[in-house]
């Protein structure tokens, strides 16, 4: 579809003698450039989205595997993140524990899985809110498409979640302390939704800035600036340090977390649901409005006029 908001050099609307140039000159490109320096990243972006909508157009079955895999990751990490942090819980430092200390380096261990999601080329969810919120604007892609590959996101997410929460089920990996953590993590998630419209205003503020974190990332790595492999490896560490430090919500980590827990120990289902369908809203406004949205209106120089000073 062919939109009137593409990102593109504006040309030059004319000289003195009010006949129309060839098209802009160095001092028009210089100053589009200083003043909409994400083009790159949201050309950038509206590719991956032809990508995501071509696959789930005549590929659903690749594009569910590849979000099946970026749920697997995200099963192994989280639960590696919970294991460190029961680990130094169980330090005990007179009548304190090194809880503090499993959660800071539980956070570094489980940032690497955005890493690994981002360089197998697997869907996560959270990210895709931000690619589908900015194709929208620039008129790339319809409601109903951009909402076809959030659902099929979400249902890959969970089944490679599934999948490895089964695989957990056949060992021991979820007892023991490890699991003891994973069980405290979800009674905390709960208790938002069982606190009132307190615990669910604390929950959506979560979820926000979870998934602004986590595009902010994805920010970094998309505009073209960062070229190192490892400086964006420690760019989405860091975003996923923090949200999982801080304690904030991310819909397809707590779906995981849920399956994890639900299917070894049990869990109250509505509950689980209703943290989740708080957490996705939440995730979308953070990464798809704060973040998709808002550099795709800042960057969007269709209707920008250079001044004539520049034209000449």
């Amino acid at each position: 579809m062919t939109s009137d908001r593409t990102p593109h050099s504006q040309p030059d609307p004319g000289d003195s003698t009010g006949e129309p140039s060839t098209g802009p000159n160095t001092a028009q490109i210089q100053t589009v450039s200083a003043l909409f320096p994400g083009k790159a990243f949201i050309s950038t972006v509206l590719e991956a989205l032809d990508t995501k909508n071509r696959m789930t157009g005549s590929l659903v079955q690749r594009y569910l595997m590849r979000a099946g895999m970026a749920g697997m990751i995200v099963a192994i990490f989280y639960v590696t993140n919970f294991g460190l942090i029961a680990i130094f819980d169980g330090i005990n430092v007179g009548d304190e524990t090194l809880i503090g200390i499993g959660r800071a380096l539980g956070g570094i261990a489980f940032g690497w899985a955005l890493v690994f999601i981002y360089y197998t080329k697997s869907e996560l969810l959270t990210s895709n809110m931000m690619v589908v919120s900015i194709g929208g604007y620039y008129r790339k892609i319809s409601a109903w498409r951009g909402l076809k590959i959030l659902s099929l996101c979400l249902l890959g997410n969970f089944l490679g979640g599934l999948l490895i929460a089964l695989l957990y089920t056949m060992s021991t990996i979820p007892q023991g302390m490890a699991g003891e953590a994973m069980l405290a993590a979800v009674e905390h998630k709960l208790a938002y939704v069982t606190g009132g419209w307190e615990g669910y205003g604390d929950l959506f503020v979560r979820a926000i800035l979870c998934n602004f974190m986590i595009n902010l990332a994805m920010l970094l790595i998309y505009n073209g600036y960062i070229k190192d492999d490892i400086t964006k490896a420690l760019a989405m560490i860091a975003a996923v340090f923090v949200f999982a430090f801080m304690g904030l919500e991310h819909s397809v980590a707590n779906t995981v977390l849920f399956t994890v827990v639900g299917l070894n120990h049990g869990i109250d289902v509505l509950a689980a649901l209703a943290n989740v369908g708080v957490a996705l809203v939440g995730n979308f406004v953070g990464g798809g409005l704060m973040i998709g949205l808002y550099y795709a209106y800042v960057n969007d120089d269709s209707h920008y006029r250079p001044p004539r000073d520049l034209a000449s």
